[in-house]
């Protein structure tokens, strides 16, 4: 039997494996070790071999393939990130390197938020699989996506035999490896389904041992509120009996301005009770969404119906009554810049700009972009100190929510650190890290990943802390990221001395 050597060096507990002391591919070398947990960083060497942390510890006498020099930078996990909007990344050859999420420092994505998912889970990570990722992907499956399966954009309430087939399909694709449920409440068609439609799905995913992430209802004043939306989640963990993941947590617009308190005090009472619940954010002001979303209002879109809608002249006043309110939610006409377009025109310009322009009111202006192919927008909605209060709850998780046209697919975690560690002093490093790694890979059951630990997957950050920081901006939302010296994925190189190699060492990653 082959022997095993254990030591305890400066709080770790150091594992060198006979077989492995010899065989090891790579030594990470004087670095300041953030394992994750949230511990103090101290001073201590990494060696790989294969695809799994070998040992933690001094690395005298020890040799590998090859030695990185990592003095004066930190050594952490790969970041994992709970709310991408990546599937159609990782599907295309060209994009399937997820470069922009690599250069973040992040080894693991989900997918499938929101409530829209691909149907074919098993299918799509097998694919996947057969054409290589750069990053570790998990997929959810998506309500919104079931619903629209069987019921179309119908806003009725589905018959039996209707819950039954959605109720099969989460089935499915929890048995094809499904992290659990995601929900897009406050779009259509999710918009549409009750609560408690919403927890008999919930309830199948927690019975193979899924969770449930949610884009909430209402983060400002919609429907049934903010807070009546984390009340309805925190409902639909309890009577589904799984975990719950608030999705990018925010108070948006001017009515719920200073409400994070009123949610924290919320989630903490549910978390005494036993409620398993967490939550995600980003760390910018502005949200990203569509024009569509943010200001038409759901009835509107029954059916399949908005384009006819809008052009209905005995809902005009309705239409344009309804939308007013959800522009004064959002913060008025300067609050939505156009950042995705068929009409290239509008792209860079806000609401406001749009407007003045073409001489006609906001609403008007529009409903003619909706009708001319509409418009993703970054929708500047959100206080500081409504950010940065949430952003201290140990129960809280760095999430990108991704999108085309807003910089944080880009820039998310690299700003967490330099913005709100480095400049603002919110959270302490330690804190960051663990947020974005540990803390996620817990939430969504990812086995042997999200701490630096012997018998770890190998998915390992290097970075300088001086020069880890975002580049993208609003005008300029596509420019990658800065810091990250080196990042192993699976014990292979993704970043080598702070180029992206070639290497797609990426896997699936199924409940």
């Amino acid at each position: 039997m082959r022997s095993t050597l254990s030591f305890v060096f400066l709080g770790f507990t150091a594992l060198s494996l006979q077989a492995t002391a010899q065989n090891l591919d790579l030594i990470i070398r004087g670095g300041s070790l953030i394992d994750g947990s949230g511990s103090p960083a101290i001073k201590a060497d990494i060696g790989i071999a294969g695809d799994r942390i070998a040992f933690i510890g001094p690395s005298t006498g020890k040799k590998a393939k090859r030695v990185i020099d990592a003095s004066g930078l930190v050594v952490s996990p790969g970041f994992i990130d709970p709310h991408t909007h990546t599937a159609g990344d990782l599907s295309d050859p060209n994009r399937s390197r997820n470069a922009p999420y690599l250069m973040q420092g992040v080894t693991t994505v989900a997918t499938g938020n929101d409530g829209d998912s691909p149907t074919a889970i098993g299918a799509t990570l097998e694919k996947w699989n057969h054409q290589g990722i750069g990053t570790n992907a998990a997929l959810f499956i998506g309500q919104g996506t079931i619903r629209r399966e069987v019921m179309n954009m119908s806003d009725e309430k589905p018959t039996p035999l209707q819950m039954d087939r959605m109720k099969a399909l989460v089935a499915k694709a929890m048995q094809e490896g499904a992290l659990g449920i995601s929900t897009g409440l406050y779009y259509a068609p999710g918009s549409y389904s009750s609560t408690e439609e919403v927890i008999q799905l919930a309830q199948i995913a927690g019975q193979y041992g899924g969770i449930y992430d949610t884009h909430m209802r209402d983060e400002s004043s919609y429907s049934i509120g903010l807070l009546g939306s984390v009340r309805e989640t925190i409902r639909i963990g309890q009577e589904a009996h799984l975990p719950v993941m608030i999705s990018h947590i925010k108070a948006l617009g001017a009515d719920v301005w200073g409400k994070s308190a009123d949610v924290i005090a919320l989630i903490e009472s549910a978390r005494k009770d036993g409620v398993n619940i967490t939550a995600s954010q980003y760390p910018y002001t502005a949200s990203g969404t569509s024009v569509t979303a943010a200001l038409v209002p759901r009835w509107a879109e029954a059916g399949g119906a908005l384009l006819k809608n809008l052009r209905d002249p005995s809902l005009h006043t309705r239409l344009v009554s309804e939308m007013n309110r959800n522009l004064e939610r959002r913060g008025g006409p300067d609050s939505l810049l156009m950042t995705s377009s068929r009409d290239q025109s509008i792209v860079g310009k806000n609401l406001a700009t749009i407007a003045q322009q073409r001489h006609e009111s906001p609403v008007d202006a529009a409903i003619e972009i909706i009708e001319a192919g509409g418009s993703d927008v970054a929708s500047f909605n959100m206080k500081e100190a409504d950010i940065e209060a949430f952003m201290r709850q140990p129960w809280l998780m760095t999430c990108s929510d991704g999108s085309e046209g807003h910089p944080r697919k880009y820039g998310t975690f690299p700003r967490k650190m330099h913005e709100y560690v480095n400049t603002r002093h919110v959270i302490s490093l330690e804190f960051a890290v663990r947020s974005s790694t540990s803390l996620p890979a817990k939430t969504l059951g990812l086995k042997d990943r999200g701490l630096l630990k012997p018998g770890y997957f190998a998915d390992v950050l290097v970075f300088d802390p001086k020069t880890f920081k975002e580049r993208a901006t609003y005008e300029h939302p596509e420019v990658l990221a800065t810091g990250v010296r080196y990042l192993s994925v699976n014990g292979q190189l993704a970043i080598d001395n702070g180029s992206l190699t070639k290497t797609l060492a990426g896997r699936t990653l199924k409940h």
